[in-house]
């Protein structure tokens, strides 16, 4: 049998007037989804430990069955596996993003969807006047990039940018826990000022600018942590080989620590713009490969950091028509049984503009599982499904066993 999970990341929301007191997906047509539905059976997953903040990070590791209270060491990390940086055991390592300012205000966390090559750039830049044998900046995709610091204490507080749009960035910088970790708190406070005046007249930010696109203002590192170790996918579930799909270098870090082939897709953006046919064609692609794929769609969650409701309602009609259509076709003309996981990792409502730990919900299509009652897949419609409320690094256990 082969296995799909498709994890539609952020894609739970709340309901708003904007939408007739509806969530995105409940307003959204998703002829598809709930055609599956209909065959499935359903529940609601807490993905994320109560200890634990709403990241990505703790929502996709906890649903892959790996605990982060056992294995999480910084989102850095993880994306820094992803990237096949070499990491040493004394690196502290950050994800380090490429934020806009206004007069003192964190106004966006991407700046403004900046361009790989564009970044790659400015990531350069910054390490010819910042670099040094303890400070090195690695480029990643778009405003998603790497920060190391060889010798750092990881007993620090950062906060993640995406959580606090609108709010005046200086209050928001790493504050140290204890006073061995001062020194490295010190450190990143300055290298966040100092890259402001790197940034600044930089020609890509001058250029973005002139065309009234949002620049990269200054850095913003956070999620420290260190080199991670996790046991296989394989050693983990019994599952002899496996491949993730993504645009988003988080997943991907996720996929290779554990051991999973990391499959690129081209035009793959993790925005609305992503080529959704490709991802569709490569998760089919990859299961004549192996026998699980992780194909995950990041569009969902950026419209709800961006907080627009129609967009988010558009990008899940997208997924549902250019992506599930065809995945799912492709999959009944297999001719092997297959078993369909349906998800998203966390809400990301549009009125918050940041994600929640609201339990989200699921859906499984199995050869031999009884399908419920429910005929709609949304945040409401499976509270009344076969499957109750399960813990999300049960969910993977609960999907190969069923």
């Amino acid at each position: 049998m082969k296995f799909i999970v498709i994890l539609t990341d952020g894609m739970a929301d709340e309901p708003d007037d904007m939408l007739g007191d509806m969530t995105p997906v409940m307003a959204a047509k998703t002829p598809v989804m709930d055609e599956i539905c209909k065959k499935a059976a359903t529940g609601l997953v807490h993905t994320v430990p109560s200890e634990f903040h709403p990241g990505s990070e703790i929502a996709n590791m906890n649903i892959l069955g790996y605990p982060p209270a056992k294995y999480f060491q910084g989102r850095g990390v993880i994306e820094a596996a992803s990237l096949g940086i070499d990491i040493k055991s004394e690196d502290l390592v950050l994800r380090c993003n490429l934020v806009s300012l206004e007069d003192g205000i964190l106004v966006n966390h991407s700046a403004g969807h900046i361009s790989s090559p564009e970044a790659a750039e400015l990531i350069a830049a910054l390490n010819e006047k910042l670099g040094s044998e303890r400070v090195k900046f690695y480029p990643g995709t778009s405003y998603r990039h790497i920060l190391i610091i060889k010798g750092g204490n990881s007993d620090i507080m950062c906060t993640p940018p995406h959580d606090h749009p609108g709010k005046e960035a200086l209050p928001l910088f790493p504050v140290a826990n204890s006073a061995e970790a001062e020194d490295t708190a010190q450190l990143l406070c300055e290298l966040m000022k100092r890259s402001v005046d790197v940034l600044k007249d930089h020609p890509v930010n001058v250029k973005r600018r002139s065309v009234g696109k949002k620049c990269a203002d200054s850095i913003w590192p956070w999620s420290p942590g260190y080199k991670p170790d996790f046991p296989s996918f394989k050693d983990r579930f019994g599952v002899e080989s496996g491949a993730v799909i993504s645009a988003v270098d988080l997943i991907f870090g996720i996929g290779k620590l554990a051991g999973l082939e990391m499959v690129h897709v081209e035009g793959a953006t993790g925005l609305h713009d992503t080529n959704y046919e490709g991802k569709a064609a490569a998760a089919l692609d990859a299961l004549k490969r192996h026998p699980f794929v992780f194909l995950h769609i990041e569009a969902m969650d950026e419209a709800g950091h961006e907080g627009d409701f129609l967009l988010k309602k558009r990008v899940i009609e997208d997924f549902d028509r250019r992506l599930l259509k065809p995945l799912y076709e492709g999959l009944q003309k297999m001719g092997e049984d297959y078993a369909l996981l349906l998800l998203p990792d966390h809400p990301t409502p549009c009125r918050l503009r940041t994600h929640t730990r609201a339990a989200v919900p699921f859906m499984i299509m199995k050869k031999g599982l009884q399908a419920d009652s429910i005929e709609t897949f949304n945040e409401f419609s499976v509270k009344n499904g076969s499957l109750g409320e399960v813990k999300g690094e049960e969910l993977l256990d609960l999907f190969f066993k069923l």
